[in-house]
């Protein structure tokens, strides 16, 4: 690993994800991390977006869970398996990042439609196709088309989810929730252990698609450990635009 930029904090903002509270991170730069080191950090509750690293420092409210699930493990819910037969026809590939033309397109219309931002093609190859970590990524075709893009980081043990885009005509599809299925499928083929999901906010309504997936793993920032959840039932429901 080179270090671009040592350890560092974040001013306070208001959260993205519960507006009451503000939120900080730690952070720091970094470039060349092998398999082993981004599973070190993975593992510690750290996210990053291409060279920047970091992990939430927020005073009085530790909201922010790292969530992942144990792929030999997961087992699709009734309703996930409803999705996974909606999909049936689609395509799926893995493979190394690959910059296109076509999937800033959906970059773009994703942006515009479900959280209502522009997107900037600087911000979008910064953050997705800047590789400082072993990466890849999956991409979804539906009668030859292109209708979403997974990108992931790749450590010994884990694949990790960073960021999923898909075209706003397939909305119907709960593509969303079907790409973490293949992309956990994909981990077990691999021989992988976990898949990242990155992080759970239980009052965020946005992110309750992720506690789906059953069982999964949460991590307790006090006691630096992770502990398995809901061993048992995998009931849940889907909403029709993940």
């Amino acid at each position: 690993m080179i270090v671009i930029q040592d350890l560092n904090l974040s001013e306070s903002q208001i959260c993205h994800y519960l507006p009451d509270r503000e939120w900080r991170f730690k952070y720091f730069f970094a470039s060349e991390l092998s398999g082993e080191e981004l599973n070190v950090l993975l593992s510690r509750g750290w996210r990053k977006f291409g060279f920047y690293y970091f992990r939430p420092f927020c005073e009085g409210c530790d909201e922010c869970l790292p969530i992942r699930v144990p792929v030999e493990l997961y087992r699709p819910s009734g309703n996930q398996k409803n999705i996974i037969k909606k999909n049936r026809d689609v395509f799926v590939r893995f493979g190394e990042l690959q910059f296109s033309e076509e999937i800033y397109s959906i970059y773009e219309a994703h942006s515009r439609v479900r959280f209502g931002t522009e997107s900037s093609l600087d911000e979008f190859t910064m953050n997705f196709y800047s590789r400082s970590c072993p990466a890849l990524q999956s991409e979804y075709y539906i009668d030859g088309k292109l209708a979403g893009v997974g990108f992931l980081d790749k450590t010994d043990e884990a694949l990790s989810s960073v960021y999923y885009i898909f075209h706003p005509d397939y909305s119907s599809r709960s593509l969303g929730t079907f790409s973490a299925i293949r992309e956990i499928s994909y981990a077990r083929e691999l021989g992988m252990k976990y898949y990242y999901l990155g992080y759970y906010i239980k009052g965020c309504g946005r992110m309750k698609y992720k506690n789906r997936f059953r069982p999964y793993e949460l991590f307790d920032w006090n006691e630096e450990a992770w502990h398995i959840e809901d061993r048992g039932s995998n009931a849940g429901t889907v909403a029709g635009n993940e």
